[in-house]
């Protein structure tokens, strides 16, 4: 029978030894990569004649005076508020069906193109075409709809 193995001999490179594979690794990367590390090189040269590596490099010799200033700009009141509107329309906007948003939105699209159809026809409305044009089921369902529109909003705005 075959004594057991009780000591486990491992093969330690040296440091010049694991210096000298690493190197080697890097060789073999650089030149299988050679194409896309003469792209970068190119792009590299051409933004350093640009200026933009000069600029990219005092911008992060100041990223301490930047942030401030940009942490300064944010906090001021017009720029919350405008933080705070985004936040409700968005809010607003997703409590809201999308099939219902996409109806007002063709609804808008078409009644914009019909407006224009008329625009410049230099016609005054009297009242009587204005009571008549509340028969016409395509007026009257737009009406009825600002109407209800204007009543919860009102409602809303009494709370």
């Amino acid at each position: 029978m075959a004594e057991p193995i009780t000591t486990i001999i491992r093969n330690e490179l040296t440091e010049e030894q694991s210096k000298q594979k690493k190197l080697e690794e890097l060789q073999t990367f650089i030149a299988e990569q050679d194409e896309a590390l003469q792209k970068l090189i190119a792009i590299t040269g051409e933004l350093d004649q640009a200026g933009v590596l000069d600029a990219v490099q005092a911008m992060a010799k100041a990223k301490d005076a930047i942030s401030k200033i940009a942490i300064d700009q944010v906090s001021k009141e017009p720029v919350t508020n405008l933080i705070n509107h985004v936040m409700n329309v968005a809010g607003v906007f997703s409590s809201i069906d999308p099939a219902v948003t996409e109806k007002l939105a063709n609804g808008l699209k078409s009644g914009m193109q019909e407006a224009e159809l008329y625009q410049n026809n230099g016609d005054k409305v009297s009242v009587f075409q204005l009571l008549t044009a509340l028969n016409d089921p395509d007026i009257n369902r737009a009406v009825k709809f600002g109407l209800d529109f204007l009543k919860g909003m009102g409602k809303e705005l009494e709370k």
